[in-house]
C-alpha cells in the first residue's frame, strides 16, 4: 500500500506528546501550513498551551506555536479520538532511562491508545528515542493491536528527532531527516512528508533498526567526544596548560573528509539525550552478548564534572583564604547548557547541592530559566537580579553563560563583591583579553582546564 501518495499540498498530522520535541514539530509544520493536532496525556500542559503558555525557552519557538494556535493551523487537546482525522501520526512522547533500562511507559500508552483510532492509510512516524529493535518489536504490535496491519493497513517509520536545545527551530528545518521504515512504502512515504512539508533533505535507512541505531550512535558520540574534552582539561590544569589553545591548535588538523574536532569541556553534561542516550547503547549491546567499555567510561568522567568543579571553587577560596563554609557563592545561569533556560538533568544541580552541603551560601540568577522551575528544583528561589546575586558574593561561578550576560559587568560591579573574589569559569570560555581584565581589577580566575 502507497501510503499518502495520493494526498496534495494540505498533508495534515498529529502530534503525540506536546513536550521539547513535540512542541518543535508541531510549531514547525503550522508554521509550514500543515493542518497540525497535538495531542498530550497532561491537561495542564494542554491548557497552558491554550492559554498561550510555553514551558520551554527555546528562541522563536512559543512565538511560532502562537502563532499556529492564533491562525487554527494548531490545536491542542487531550483526547486521541482527533487522530482519526489526519494523514500523519507523529509520536514524540518521552523516553526516559531508569538504571540503562528504558522506561517505555509513555511510549505503550501512546500506541495503545493510538491503536484505537488508526485508520487504514495512514502513516506513523516515531520521532521517541528508542533502543534498536522498539519501533519493530514494541511499538508495532501495540499499534496492530487494533486490528490493523503495519505495512499493509498503515506505514510505520522511524525518523530521529537530532535537535540542540537553543536551534532546534533552525535545525529541523536543515539538518536532513533520517528515515528508517516497516517497508519501502513506509519509507517512501515518511520522506515525502518531510520533504513536502518543511523541504528537508531525506537520508533513507534500510530498516527501522538502523534509523535507530543512527541517532543513539550521534550521542554516544557526543558523550565520548566531551569526556575526552574534559579529562583533557583536567590534565591542562594540572599543567598550568589553557585547554581551549589545546582544543583550537588540535583542531586545526586534518583526518579523513574534515578535521579533528574536539568538543569544549565544562562543568558537566545535561540535558535528556546525551545523559540516557549512551546507556541505551550500552543496554542494548549488552542484551546482545557484547560489553561496550566506552560508554560508562564516557558517563562516569562527564558525571564527575560537577564535583571537579566544586573542588575548583573550593581550591581557589582557600587560595583567597575563605573557608567553603563561610563563603557566598554567586551561580550565574542554571541551565545545563548556554542560552537556553533548560533545566533537564542539569549538572548545576549536584554542583549546588554539594556547595550548600558544604555550607557556602548560594544564589542563584538565570534570566532564562523559570523562576518557579527553579526553585521546585534546586530548592532556593533565585534572584531577581544578577546584582542581588552577585552582592557580596566570595565566588562567582559562571556555570552556563547566556548572551544576555554581556549586559553583566563584573568589573564595573566590583565594589559590591567580596575584596578577594573568585570567577570560575564552568561555561563561558572568557577570552584570554577579559580574563587579564577580570586579573587587573583584582579577581582571581580559574576555569575547567584554564
Amino acid at each position: 500500500m502507497k501510503f499518502l501518495s495520493e494526498q496534495g499540498d494540505n498533508t495534515s498530522a498529529a502530534v503525540i506528546g506536546m513536550g521539547y520535541v513535540g512542541s518543535t514539530v508541531a510549531a514547525v509544520l503550522a508554521g509550514e501550513g500543515v493542518d497540525v493536532v497535538g495531542i498530550d496525556v497532561d491537561p495542564t500542559l494542554v491548557a497552558q498551551l491554550e492559554r498561550r503558555h510555553c514551558r520551554f525557552s527555546e528562541p522563536g519557538l512559543p512565538e511560532l506555536l502562537f502563532a499556529g494556535l492564533d491562525s487554527g493551523r494548531l490545536r491542542v487537546t487531550t483526547d486521541y479520538r482527533a487522530v482519526a482525522d489526519v494523514d500523519v501520526v507523529i509520536i514524540a512522547v518521552g523516553t526516559p532511562v531508569r538504571d540503562t533500562t528504558l522506561v517505555d511507559t509513555y511510549l505503550r500508552g501512546a500506541c495503545r491508545e493510538l491503536a484505537d483510532h488508526l485508520r487504514p492509510g495512514q502513516l506513523v512516524i516515531v520521532k521517541s528515542t528508542v533502543p534498536p529493535g522498539t519501533s519493530r518489536s514494541l511499538v508495532a504490535p501495540l499499534l496492530a493491536g487494533g486490528g490493523l496491519v503495519p505495512g499493509e493497513d498503515f506505514g510505520l517509520a522511524f525518523c530521529p528527532e537530532r535537535l540542540a536545545e537553543g536551534q532546534a527551530l533552525r535545525e529541523l528545518r536543515e539538518f536532513p531527516i533520517i528515515v528508517g521504515g516497516w517497508c519501502a512504502d513506509s519509507t517512501a512515504a515518511a520522506g515525502a512528508f518531510w520533504q513536502r512539508t518543511i523541504g528537508a533533505e531525506i537520508i533513507p535507512c534500510g530498516s527501522l533498526e538502523s534509523a535507530e541505531v543512527m541517532k543513539l550512535a550521534s550521542n554516544w558520540w557526543i558523550d565520548h567526544n566531551i569526556a575526552l574534552a574534559n579529562e583533557l582539561a583536567k590534565l591542562c590544569g594540572a599543567l598550568d596548560v589553557d585547554v581551549l589553545e589545546v582544543v583550537n591548535a588540535a583542531n586545526t588538523m586534518r583526518k579523513g573528509s574534515g578535521n579533528v574536532n574536539i568538543l569544549l569541556p565544562s562543568v558537566g553534561v545535561g540535558g535528556s539525550c546525551l545523559t540516557k542516550d549512551p546507556w541505551m547503547v550500552w543496554r542494548s549491546a549488552r542484551d546482545h552478548g557484547i560489553d561496550l567499555a566506552t560508554v560508562p567510561a564516557a558517563r562516569q568522567v562527564n558525571d564527575s564534572m560537577p564535583a571537579y568543579t566544586v573542588d575548583l571553587i573550593t581550591e581557589e577560596l582557600g587560595r583567597a583564604g575563605r573557608d567553603l563554609a563561610d563563603a557566598k557563592v554567586a551561580v550565574l545561569g542554571v541551565a545545563f547548557k548556554n542560552n537556553t533556560g533548560d533545566l533537564r538533568a542539569t549538572p548545576v544541580l549536584p554542583v549546588v547541592t554539594k556547595l550548600r552541603q558544604g555550607g557556602a551560601e548560594v544564589a542563584l540568577f538565570d534570566p532564562l530559566a523559570d523562576a518557579a522551575e527553579v526553585e521546585k528544583l534546586f530548592g532556593l528561589a533565585p534572584t531577581a537580579t544578577a546584582q542581588e546575586a552577585l552582592a557580596g558574593a566570595d565566588c562567582v561561578a559562571v556555570l552556563a553563560r547566556h548572551d544576555v550576560f554581556d549586559e553583566i559587568d563584573l568589573v564595573a560591579l566590583r565594589p559590591s563583591l567580596a575584596s578577594s573574589c573568585v570567577i570560575v569559569d564552568g561555561r563561558a570560555y572568557y577570552s584570554r583579553e577579559t580574563i587579564d581584565r577580570f586579573r587587573r581589577h583584582g579577581f582571581a580566575y580559574r576555569g575547567i582546564g584554564r
